[in-house]
C-alpha cells in the first residue's frame, strides 16, 4: 500500500495565499513550496534590505522543512530565486551560515521580479531526519 502525501503546515511560516500548502510529504520525502520573506504572521518586509529577505524566506524554509521532521542535514536540494544577480555573493554566504556544514544540490536563478516586488524565494526537497 502506497503512503499517504501528508500536507506540513507550521505557525513559524507564513500560510499560504493561494491554493497550495507550505510542504507536501510522501515517505520520506518532503517538498517545501516556494518561500517569500513574509512574517509568519504573514505581514510583508518587500521593503527590507536583500539581507534581511534572504534570511527571512531561509528561516521559513527552515521552519517548515523542521515541522515535516527534518534539517539542513537531510536537504537534497534548494532552488533560490533571485532578483538580480549582484545578490548571489550576498544569498550564497547566509545560506552557508545557516545550512552550516550541510551542501544540498542547489540551483540560483536570476529572475527579473517576484511576487509582491520580493528579491528572493526559495524552495527545496528534503528527506525527514531518522
Amino acid at each position: 500500500m502506497k503512503a499517504p502525501i501528508q500536507r506540513v503546515a507550521t505557525a513559524r511560516a507564513p500560510a499560504p495565499a493561494g491554493h497550495y500548502v507550505q510542504a507536501t510529504a510522501w515517505g520520506d520525502l518532503v517538498f517545501v513550496s516556494g518561500q517569500l520573506p513574509l512574517r509568519p504572521d504573514g505581514t510583508h518586509m518587500a521593503d527590507a534590505t536583500v539581507e534581511a529577505q534572504i534570511r527571512r524566506a531561509l528561516a521559513n524554509l527552515l521552519a517548515i522543512l523542521a515541522e515535516a521532521g527534518s534539517c539542513p542535514d537531510h536537504v537534497l536540494r534548494v532552488t533560490a530565486y533571485l532578483v538580480g544577480v549582484e545578490h548571489w555573493l550576498v544569498f550564497d554566504q547566509i545560506f552557508a551560515e545557516l545550512f552550516g556544514p550541510a551542501r544540498p544540490a542547489r540551483a540560483v536563478v536570476p529572475v527579473p521580479q517576484l511576487h509582491h516586488g520580493y528579491l528572493v524565494e526559495v524552495e527545496a526537497i528534503a528527506t525527514r531526519a531518522p
